[in-house]
């Protein structure tokens, strides 16, 4: 009795539930804030180190940049055309399948250009781009980060912003257009290939040609003026949660899935703020 009675005394009894409710979203509110002001303020540095490199153009590491843009864009060709491929089948089959209903499944082109070339184009590419490389910047970083190779190259007189950081965020926002347009071609080849095939009988070149007549230059502009963005938000979040690793490897997995999540969530946010931007 008298053990139960000192680890009753030892352990503080847990707070009800309406006090740990408000308790645990503050929390998460000033937690929130913190990353946040954080977060611009990294912002703020990579761009006082752009300005930095931009007066002196000697710094600029060029090998660099090229074997990021390898890592970010030509490596990822393959998965993001696979998965472009199969996205614009899906689009093409379940718009017809509806359309059909109306008699309407010769618009099933403009659904597939459309929504490809302006908004599904560019998200799932920056999705993928976000779990691919955005994890890859922050297991980079935080493991450099752990095992104290950025102290040493500030020991040197190198600056980790310029040497690690710049150049993955360059990549990303350089290639994120390049990608998109990329998706979205192979989307409409996908949709192109499956109209063909299947009951909407709508041959391949045909689908091809009228892509060119029912979609707007807008909508091609549209997607390339998201793609940068999402480009930055996804090296932005990657390089910063990379950065802020400390203490354990535990703490390398745990950034790395924020870095993910970050990307993300910003990513469909912002998207969602363009559709109703250029609406």
């Amino acid at each position: 009795v008298e053990e139960a009675q000192s680890s009753a005394d030892i352990e503080p009894r847990r707070a009800r539930l309406r006090l740990r409710v408000p308790e645990t979203v503050g929390r998460y509110v000033v937690h929130f804030g913190h990353e946040s002001r954080e977060m611009i303020g990294f912002a703020g540095h990579i761009l006082v180190s752009s300005l930095g490199l931009l007066r002196h153009p000697s710094r600029i590491r060029p090998k660099a940049i090229v074997r990021q843009f390898e890592l970010v864009g030509v490596s990822a060709l393959g998965i993001v055309g696979l998965m472009s491929f199969l996205i614009g089948i899906v689009i093409a089959q379940q718009g017809a399948a509806q359309l059909e209903q109306f008699g309407a499944e010769i618009y099933t082109i403009n659904l597939t250009g459309r929504l490809s070339l302006r908004e599904l184009g560019v998200l799932m590419t920056a999705i993928m781009v976000a779990g691919r490389s955005g994890s890859s910047f922050a297991a980079q970083l935080g493991t450099m980060k752990l095992t104290e190779e950025v102290d040493a190259m500030r020991t040197i007189g190198v600056s980790p912003m310029e040497a690690l950081v710049l150049p993955r965020v360059i990549a990303a926002v350089v290639m994120m257009p390049l990608l998109g347009f990329y998706s979205a071609v192979l989307a409409i080849i996908g949709g192109a290939g499956i109209a063909d095939v299947t009951t909407i009988n709508i041959p391949f070149n045909t689908f091809l040609a009228r892509i060119q007549e029912v979609v707007p230059l807008y909508d091609v502009w549209v997607g390339l003026i998201k793609a940068p963005v999402f480009g930055m938000i996804i090296g932005l979040t990657g390089c910063y949660q990379g950065m802020q690793v400390k203490g354990n490897s535990e703490e390398v997995g745990l950034r790395t899935t924020m870095a993910v999540v970050q990307a993300i969530f910003l990513v469909i946010v912002l998207d969602a703020f363009f559709a109703v931007f250029f609406t």
